[in-house]
């Protein structure tokens, strides 16, 4: 049975080499040039650095200026082309990138004894940080786990699945929703409430699954993406379970034998537990075989039906599998706002859950970790120059695309096929 597969599998790909004969043959990347290549390929590895700068400089032009946007295209030209003069030692800096990030996973995830001082003062000072900061930025510090959360959860959609989910931020909503109404409504405390939230929210990713992953690629990403702007629709519509766009108020936050965590230093530690064991659990995944079979689908999904994974059950799990998390991380949202409303999920928190898990790295688990508090707290930093800081962490992120397309800690390109 298994030789019948394999000759199956072989006879496929037999024919999409067939299709690329002397008369039709393929394309060489965009590039290379040259004979048979795109046509001025090399000429556009010339004026590559002048295109980037251009387009930096016309983000400046509505804020600052036409003068101010050329000087700003000199600087990006000679900035680019000092960095293109500098790119045969390329190789050195990934290599010591990959080093650094190696170390980093060895610091964590290593039994080594210097390994083990570095993982222990570093989780002394994740501990110790209520007692050094202000409340301003232990709020930032249980945000930034909140995102974390989502973003581990996504991780398994987009990052081990190799499924592109554009309407993330559908569960999340789903999951603070529950919470919010099981409280107010029907008076259950946070821990009774939170597996039916979960729970709804895993069933929800699973239902949603079962029609969508008859699509790939970039349609699955736009069917998620409209069942994200549905959700939100009813949440702003249906006034007379969600209240509308005026949310859901009074929600009680989460409490342990008399012990309320309404105080941020208080709710810093919940969120702080809830973290470390979702990385916990997540690796624990990544590790099993259901982890091994979603890398496999990722990787080839024909060669993984041939060896005898049922494709489609996985992937159900892996809806499934980061739709709970999503709803988790919306519990706790709703306990630490205590108050919900349908203008805290919309596309774009899908897209800035989608960034995190690019920035870090498709796949890494530290890399989405470090991604989500970066891209928390940049903005946080960048306050005091509040009308260019969407623009700094947009160019940023760009800019990350063109040179570093595998994210800061991911050992691969950012390829999600159809």
């Amino acid at each position: 049975m298994a030789r019948q597969n394999w000759k199956r599998y072989r006879s496929v790909k037999s024919e999409r080499l067939q299709k690329c004969s002397k008369s039709n043959p393929p394309s060489p990347p965009f590039g290379k040039g040259g004979k048979g290549g795109f046509p001025g390929g090399k000429q556009y590895k010339v004026v590559k650095p002048f295109i980037i700068a251009l387009w930096l400089s016309l983000l400046f032009l509505p804020f600052k200026g036409l003068n101010a946007a050329l000087l700003f295209f000199i600087i990006f030209s000679v900035l680019f082309l000092f960095l293109k003069f500098l790119s045969p030692y390329k190789i050195i800096f990934t290599s010591g990138l990959q080093t650094f990030g190696k170390k980093i996973h060895d610091s964590f995830f290593v039994t080594r004894y210097p390994s083990l001082i570095t993982r222990y003062a570093l989780l002394l000072l994740i501990f110790i940080i209520p007692f050094l900061a202000r409340d301003y930025f232990i709020d930032v510090a249980i945000l930034a786990g909140i995102y974390i959360i989502l973003a581990l959860g996504l991780n398994v959609v987009v990052g081990f699945a190799g499924l592109l989910n554009l309407g993330f931020v559908a569960f999340y909503a789903i999951g603070a929703y529950s919470y919010a109404l099981l409280n107010t409504k029907f008076g259950l405390d946070f821990w009774s409430a939170l597996p039916f939230s979960i729970g709804l929210t895993a069933a929800s990713g699973f239902l949603l699954a079962i029609p969508a992953l008859r699509l790939k690629g970039d349609y699955l990403a736009i069917v998620t993406l409209g069942f994200g702007e549905i959700v939100r629709l009813i949440l702003n519509n249906w006034d007379s379970v969600t209240r509308g766009p005026n949310g859901i108020s009074g929600i009680a936050p989460p409490s342990i034998m008399s012990i309320s965590f309404g105080k941020p230093s208080h709710y810093y530690y919940l969120v702080l537990f809830f973290v470390i064991f979702t990385v916990f659990i997540t690796r624990r995944v990544h590790s099993s075989r259901i982890g091994r079979a979603w890398i496999a689908i990722r990787e080839d999904e024909i060669a993984s039906s041939v060896m005898g994974i049922n494709t489609t059950l996985y992937k159900l799990y892996a809806c499934a599998f980061g739709a709970f998390w999503a709803g988790l991380a919306g519990a706790i949202f709703a306990g630490k706002m205590q108050f919900v409303s349908p203008e805290s999920f919309t596309f774009m928190e899908s897209v800035l859950i989608v960034c995190m898990v690019i920035l870090g790295g498709l796949g890494s688990i530290i890399g989405v970790t470090l991604g989500a508090v970066i891209l928390v707290l940049l903005p946080e930093i960048l306050r005091e120059v509040q009308l260019y800081r969407m623009l700094a962490l947009g160019a940023g992120l760009v800019l990350l695309m063109i040179f570093r397309p595998q994210g800061l800690l991911g050992g691969k390109g950012v390829s999600l096929r159809g």
